[in-house]
Parts: structure tokens; C-alpha cells; sequence
């Protein structure tokens, strides 16, 4: 049947996606007469065009044979260093690392610098992107950073307290800081202002010189996942 997550879809969408076609495919395929579509009733729908809407409940046809819509897809990347959070860049990007065939209507979900390391969500599902990511939401992002220089119990409490950063008014939210080493921390902030971990430190005299994110909310890097790799994400990860 023609459901979709998002309600009601257009018909050349609902085609490519389901018969994993390009959209210029599929509108000549629904030209063609090779797309039908029945209603709940069974009753054929006449003058399909490639704009026309395809509701939950109606059977959409290719050539005869029935199309589903794929469901949403939830994937967890190892990121390494060196690669942009981009679909598309003149750089090496994180969406080369995914598979052709699983790169159609991915989205990143809270990009990471070219040269921070570790966990970068993908998804297909726009509202569990947002629900992560939404400034609304807080959600927990855990970081294990290294220092230029070694940390003191001053910068610790001013992390944890919250800091005014460059050009920002507005103290950043109290945060988790662990001292790992003299030079190494954990560090768990709920915001996601631009390059944030970096200009916290510098905020608090001092450097990064490597950063890796370990958790976004609850969803932790798989210990066993390589650098450049990725795998789906389980059930109760996806929450």
C-alpha cells in the first residue's frame, strides 16, 4: 500500500523512491501508463500526472507490480578526521563513505568539524533529526577533548558553571567537565553553538588540539566501529 511517513506524497516522489529511480525516470514511466494507482475501493484513478498526490491507503503499480515506500533509515558513522559533514563538497565528504545505494535522503544530523572525530548520525527521518538536534531539546552531547595545555581546577569549575564565549553575550549552559589527564577531559554540553567545545576552551585560556564526540543523548559510539565506518542503528537507539 502507498503509505508513507510523512502523509500524502507525490506521485513521481513515491516512484523513485519506491522503485529506487531517478524523479526524470519516474515521471516518464507515469507518462508511459506503466504507474497505476487504486484507491482503498479498488477503483482505478484516471489522469495520472507526475504532481498528482498519492494518499495513504491507495496502491500504487509499476508495469504491475505493487511499490512500497522504503521506511526510515537510522545509521551511526565512525567519523575520522579529514572529511567535511557535507552531501556535496569539493573536499572529501562523510556521505562518500556510505554506499550509493544508501545515500538517497540522507540527512546529517549535528555536523562535526573537518577535523573532530567520532559519532555522526544520518538519518532519512526529518523529526527524529529535529527532536536531537532542536535547541529546544537540550540534547546531551558528550566530547573527549585534549588540551594544548594542562587543566586546572579554575577552567574545570568555569566550564562547569558556564562561560561567555567571543562575540556571544549569552553564557553557555552549565556543562559535565571530567578531568581524564592534564591535558585530556570529558566534556558534556546540551547546546550546539558554532564550533562551541573549541571556543569554550579557549574561553578558559586554553586550546583544543584534538576533539572526539563519543554520545549524542544516549546513543553512544559502538566501541567496535572502525574510523570511516557505519552500521543501522538498533531499535533502542533510535528511541
Amino acid at each position: 500500500m502507498a503509505d508513507s511517513p510523512t502523509g500524502p506524497a507525490r506521485l513521481d516522489f513515491f516512484v523513485a523512491h519506491a522503485a529506487g529511480l531517478s524523479r526524470k525516470q519516474a515521471k516518464a514511466l507515469i507518462r508511459g501508463g506503466a504507474v497505476t494507482v487504486t484507491g482503498e475501493d479498488g477503483a482505478p484513478r484516471t489522469g495520472l500526472k507526475a504532481n498528482s498526490s498519492v494518499a495513504p491507503g491507495e496502491c500504487v503499480r509499476l508495469d504491475g507490480a505493487v511499490l512500497t515506500l522504503p521506511g526510515e533509515r537510522y545509521l551511526m558513522l565512525h567519523k575520522p578526521a579529514g572529511r567535511v559533514c557535507a552531501l556535496e563538497d569539493a573536499l572529501p565528504t562523510v556521505i562518500d563513505l556510505i554506499p550509493a545505494e544508501q545515500r538517497r535522503g540522507l540527512r546529517i544530523v549535528g555536523r562535526l568539524d573537518r577535523d573532530t572525530t567520532g559519532l555522526l548520525l544520518l538519518t532519512t527521518d526529518g523529526q527524529w533529526a529535529h527532536r536531537l538536534m532542536s535547541p529546544r531539546h537540550h540534547c546531551a552531547k558528550r566530547y573527549r577533548v585534549t588540551t594544548a595545555e594542562p587543566l586546572d581546577d579554575a577552567q574545570l569549575t568555569r566550564l562547569r558553571d558556564g562561560v561567555v564565549l567571543h562575540d556571544d553575550p549569552a553564557p553557555t549552559r552549565p556543562a559535565e567537565a571530567r578531568a581524564l589527564s592534564d591535558t585530556e577531559l570529558l566534556l558534556t554540553i546540551s547546546e550546539g553553538r558554532y564550533h562551541q567545545v573549541k571556543r569554550m576552551l579557549a574561553a578558559v585560556g586554553n586550546r583544543v588540539v584534538a576533539l572526539h564526540r563519543e554520545a549524542v543523548g544516549h546513543i553512544e559510539l559502538a566501541p567496535d566501529l572502525p574510523a570511516g565506518a557505519w552500521r543501522p542503528l538498533t531499535d533502542a537507539e533510535i528511541g
